[in-house]
């Protein structure tokens, strides 16, 4: 039996339009991402440098740009989030030990706070026993230590914990793990079809 479910927050609960993303930052004049902008947004993910330095580092591809148009077109991948889905969450939560794993970097977070507000936000996160985002707690999906140090921390079994996300190589780690696992795809299924999806898992 399912005892607690993790979930991940971008396209499982707030959608997020990475095309859009990059198309405003075309705009600016990027010209393609690379691979030094890949590990220079793990690094902010995971909390090991400031939002000043991230988009310092964007000015190296995008000259003729201040940090605040900057920060604005990366904040346009935050989209919107569908009321239904935090009434979904709030029945869940009163019936298993919910958890928010997400490597949603602190700029995306406070956008998502801003653009839906202080009561809603609070909302959503008390739905959860606890949030981990990576930039807080410093280990990122896929990362198999960023599942082991839920696992740990909230004494959670394996084989009684669901974890659902729309990202391929974090399900798969999971998996490792002997976690339940819903690989969502956010073009066809929504989070609030968890108990018709699973219903051959008693949760």
């Amino acid at each position: 039996m399912i005892e607690a479910i993790i979930f991940d927050f971008g396209n499982v609960f707030v959608n997020i339009d990475m095309d859009t993303c990059m198309n405003e930052l075309k705009k600016l004049g990027l010209k393609e991402w690379n691979n030094e902008l890949t590990e220079l947004n793990a690094q902010y993910e995971m909390g090991k440098i400031d939002e000043l330095d991230y988009f310092t580092g964007f000015q190296k591809f995008i000259p003729n740009r201040d940090v605040a148009e900057i920060r604005t077109a990366w904040n346009s991948l935050v989209q919107d989030f569908p009321l239904e889905r935090l009434e979904f969450l709030q029945v869940l939560s009163s019936k298993y030990k919910l958890y928010l794993l997400s490597n949603a970097d602190r700029t995306h977070v406070e956008r998502f706070e801003h653009k839906f507000g202080i009561s809603f936000s609070r909302d959503f996160y008390s739905c959860f026993e606890k949030v981990y985002f990576s930039f807080e707690f410093g280990f990122r999906k896929p990362d198999i230590k960023a599942f082991q140090f839920i696992i740990n921390n909230h004494n959670l079994i394996p084989k009684k914990t669901l974890f659902i996300d729309d990202t391929l190589a974090n399900i798969e780690s999971a998996q490792k793990l002997g976690l339940n696992t819903w690989h969502l795809n956010p073009e066809k299924e929504d989070v609030t079809q968890l108990l018709t999806k699973f219903n051959s898992i008693p949760v």
